[in-house]
């Protein structure tokens, strides 16, 4: 297969040439974060991983770790209208070989720039075709060059399942990008594919991992299949789709197919077409997505739901405070919360409060009780809690529970001890009083 392969792909340029091209081309998939997985090298081969993370991320003590982030093609069959290497676009193709990828990835961590492999691809002849190339390409990585390190590649939607099972052995992570949040979305900007050509590999890696869960625990050095998971990821922007549906969407995948992320992609319009929304002279919509990752934390970690955070009546997130603090300002009857008293769970739902916290909280108040100058050494944000907490039934400073007077607060950022709180002096303000809408966007970003 490998020599039919190579006779389709260009050999005119340099390394160097098709690296600058593929790796540029690979800038707006952002569905590569860090691995979560803890398999270690046997020591005769190159590399491992660790559970500190991966890519664009800091490990515990200190070091930045990278991954190289390639396309192995540029090429395309598909046309979808978002994406720069559409079929239709005038643009320099080239693609890589496996032993092209092979070089690169030894190379560059033997000279310590990566800790890892990204590897996506266009659809290069047909979906069989290119998940068969991705697949030696990672074998030649593990089997030929010996190498152990992370590897995060992208299962083709419409390839065969048994390829994608051979792929999943050799990988760390896959992931299938859902592109849309929604069907006819999908159908309007990416008309050659289909939602159930997307999600059928991802069934399919879930049931895989699943079956392989089984299979460890009978069998202790069974080879293991993408043993860190399966992400996939949403472009913002590119529809009309609202926050409520997208945060919907990824609140599906994650309790249908066990996805360890949903990542959010700012649509930036790199081509210009009349289905896609007028483009806002603010460039792509980075605010949105950061309140989604914000919302997206929520779900993961926090046991908020969906509905719970937006609803039809209120579809999109407030640009000017985070999602947390949006839900405690509509649900004002359940505060304040007393910090000695109040059950884990509750305390996750305070604005101020995370999770690591929350537990330690839980843990000191066992040895007496936690005074507001203690949750300050325990990591509490006062300057947001402060409204919604009470220490042995006092609050750190007489404080209006109010809506509005709590949000004009929350929103002076610099502003420490609430305004008038010796007086309990204040004024009904709307969101957007004292507020430059500029500032307020450069400042959130």
């Amino acid at each position: 297969m490998e020599a039919e392969a190579l006779d389709c792909i260009q050999t005119e340029m340099t390394l160097y040439e098709k690296l600058q091209i593929l790796s540029d081309a690979a800038k707006y998939d952002v569905a590569c974060t860090s691995s979560g997985v803890d398999r270690r090298g046997d020591g005769n081969g190159m590399g491992n991983c660790s559970r500190a993370g991966i890519c664009h991320s800091f490990s515990a003590d200190g070091r930045c770790i990278s991954l190289l982030k390639i396309l192995f093609t540029n090429e395309c069959i598909y046309d979808c209208k978002y994406c720069v290497n559409r079929s239709s676009n005038d643009v320099v193709r080239t693609s890589f070989t496996p032993d092209d990828i092979c070089t690169l990835t030894m190379e560059f961590y033997r000279r310590n720039y990566i800790e890892g492999l990204f590897l996506s691809s266009g659809i290069l002849k047909s979906p069989d075709y290119t998940m068969e190339l991705l697949y030696v390409t990672l074998y030649k990585l593990r089997h030929v060059y010996n190498f152990q390190g992370y590897i995060h590649v992208k299962a083709i939607p419409g390839a065969d399942t048994r390829l994608i099972r051979l792929t999943g052995f050799l990988a760390d992570r896959m992931s299938v990008n859902v592109e849309l949040p929604t069907a006819e979305g999908l159908r309007r900007l990416a008309p050659h594919k289909s939602r159930k050509n997307i999600l059928t590999p991802m069934r399919f890696v879930q049931d895989g991992m699943r079956q392989n869960r089984e299979e460890i625990t009978l069998y202790r050095n069974a080879p293991r299949f993408v043993p860190a998971g399966q992400s996939t990821q949403m472009i913002i922007g590119a529809t009309q789709d609202t926050d409520y549906h997208i945060l919907s969407t990824a609140e599906a995948l994650y309790k249908k197919f066990d996805l360890k992320r949903v990542f959010y992609s700012a649509f930036v319009p790199v081509n210009r077409d009349s289905v896609f929304p007028a483009v806002s002279h603010d460039g792509p919509p980075l605010l949105r997505e950061h309140r989604l990752y914000q919302a997206d934390w929520l779900l993961r970690f926090y046991h908020f739901e969906a509905a719970e955070l937006l609803d039809e009546k209120n579809p999109n997130f407030n640009i000017f405070l985070d999602p947390k603090c949006c839900w405690a300002l509509k649900h004002l009857e359940l505060f304040p919360v007393e910090i000695n008293r109040a059950e884990y769970r509750m305390l996750l739902r305070v604005p101020g409060i995370g999770c690591k916290s929350a537990s330690r909280i839980v843990k000191a108040r066992r040895m007496g009780n936690l005074q507001f100058d203690d949750l300050r050494k325990i990591g509490v944000v006062l300057k947001r809690a402060l409204y919604f907490i009470t220490c042995s039934g006092k609050m750190m400073y007489p404080t209006k529970i109010e809506e509005d007077y709590i949000t004009r607060n929350l929103l002076n950022t610099k502003e420490r001890i609430p305004e008038g709180a010796g007086s309990l002096n204040y004024r009904q303000l709307t969101l957007f009083d004292d507020m430059d809408p500029e500032k307020a966007r450069l400042t959130f970003q």
